[in-house]
């Protein structure tokens, strides 16, 4: 999901309407940023695994290609939807720059905007719970992960936990629920305010369920991980450059999907809606903040910022 088309346009109607829409150009150089970010550690990553062809390294950089190509296609696909909605809403402030305008997104194009929302929000956390189960097994029981954990493996695992976030998108498109627009009526999701059926309440608590339970295995992998690191010696290179690349992952997404995943019934409904809001806004943050994570937290740099001692080089 792209942060800035998505959070640019519903600061449109959060306010009573401006004499000026708000701004297109801001919204263009957040997705060029997160696009160009994406592409940048896409560049880092594919050259990488063309100079160490390390086996022990090669599934947990499929597992990050697969996170990185996810996040760059949250960024362009959910910000291209956006920046249709804010492009129409720029459009009807200059028809009618003093009238409140309410015209929601509709029909196909909301089911499409709400289902892109949820593949391309759970998809980046399934696939970091698995890139943190990969380094424990890796770290911790690195006989059985030399026999078990295969680059063929790994792609099952990425084919596997993208069908489940497909399938949990596309349930509302088969009429087991629909997407509806949210507040302040330039996004589509899952229905989670005012009176719930069944399969609203249903799909919504399976969103949040998969999303917390990923960052759980995010923090306890990454905490058995660490004891064992720490008990270990002398430390591998390899070990120390991922488990800080998924520690820092680990810590933004906890940051920018908690408040989301998390809801609370004791607000109104308009305090609550203005909750999801905020909470929407700091979860897309999440996929232009991931490939800088990979960017900045290489060995290379590592050793020239941080100075930390390697015993084994590649």
């Amino acid at each position: 999901m792209n942060s800035s088309y998505v959070a640019n346009t519903l600061n449109a109607t959060t306010l009573p309407p401006p004499i000026n829409p708000p701004s297109f150009g801001l919204s263009c150089f957040t997705m060029t940023l997160g696009g160009l970010s994406n592409l940048s550690a896409q560049g880092i990553l594919a050259k990488s695994y063309v100079r160490f062809r390390q086996r022990s390294k090669a599934p947990f950089l499929l597992l990050v290609g697969a996170l990185l190509l996810t996040d760059l296609a949250g960024n362009l696909i959910p910000g291209a939807f956006a920046l249709h909605l804010h492009l129409g809403q720029s459009r009807r402030h200059r028809v009618a720059a003093g009238m409140r305008d309410t015209t929601e997104p509709a029909g196909m194009f909301c089911q499409l905007f709400g289902a892109s929302l949820v593949f391309f929000g759970l998809c980046p956390l399934l696939l970091g719970s698995a890139m943190a189960v990969e380094r424990c097994m890796g770290i911790t029981q690195p006989l059985l992960h030399s026999a078990l954990i295969t680059v063929a493996h790994m792609r099952l695992a990425v084919l596997l936990l993208s069908s489940l976030a497909l399938l949990l998108a596309g349930l509302p498109l088969m009429d087991v629920d629909s997407y509806t627009t949210q507040f302040p009526g330039t996004w589509c999701f899952l229905t989670v305010h005012g009176p719930l059926s069944t399969a609203d309440t249903s799909l919504a608590l399976t969103f949040s369920g998969l999303g917390l339970t990923a960052l759980s295995l995010f923090l306890i992998c990454n905490t058995l991980s660490r004891l064992a690191l720490t008990s270990s010696s002398p430390l591998r290179s390899l070990d120390v450059e991922m488990m800080a690349q998924l520690t820092v992952i680990t810590m933004v997404s906890c940051v920018c999907w908690s408040p989301f995943l998390v809801s609370s019934s004791s607000h109104t409904v308009r305090q609550s809606e203005r909750l999801v809001l905020l909470g929407l806004r700091m979860a897309t943050w999440n996929q232009i903040l991931d490939p800088w994570v990979y960017i900045l937290l290489r060995r290379a740099v590592l050793r020239r910022d941080i100075c930390i001692q390697y015993t084994v080089f590649v």
